[in-house]
């Protein structure tokens, strides 16, 4: 089971000015992607060891538009670092939770993202993330001759 929390994502409006907000508080945005097949751009901060995500949607039809409603900004997920994705999904659905995907997805900084559907849990989004193994060159040694 998940042990870390490895991100909480803000929904924004506008990602300028969460991001100023942000910087006004002293923390420096590492990292932005745009992940169209998601509809959104992203920005990630370091907050003492805990990623804050910011989801800007990319048009006023997407998911995190509508969910956005009128506000301004409003907490999206709450993600839980995950050794074993596929273990972990088969744990919860063991225990009855339900999943908004049957099958992990890619998500940002390379990870792969499984959501808990809301009417399992409470009504808050979770999320499993997983780091994607980066495939290391081999390295043969020279034959001794």
């Amino acid at each position: 089971m998940p042990k870390k929390i490895d991100h909480i994502a803000i929904a924004v409006r506008s990602l300028a000015e969460g991001e100023a907000l942000l910087n006004a508080l002293g923390f420096t945005c590492e990292r932005q992607e745009l992940i169209e097949e998601q509809g959104v751009r992203v920005a990630f901060f370091d907050v003492a060891g805990v990623h804050v995500e910011l989801l800007e949607p990319l048009s006023a039809e997407g998911p995190i538009r509508r969910f956005l409603g009128d506000r301004l900004a409003v907490v999206h997920h709450l993600a839980f670092a995950s050794n074993d994705i596929e273990a972990e999904m088969a744990a919860l659905q063991a225990k009855g939770m339900r999943f908004i995907d049957p099958e992990p997805r890619n998500g940002s900084r390379g990870k792969r993202i499984a959501f808990i559907h809301p009417k399992s849990s409470a009504s808050l989004l979770i999320e499993l993330c997983q780091d994607v193994a980066v495939e290391q060159p081999k390295v043969v040694a020279p034959e001794i001759t």
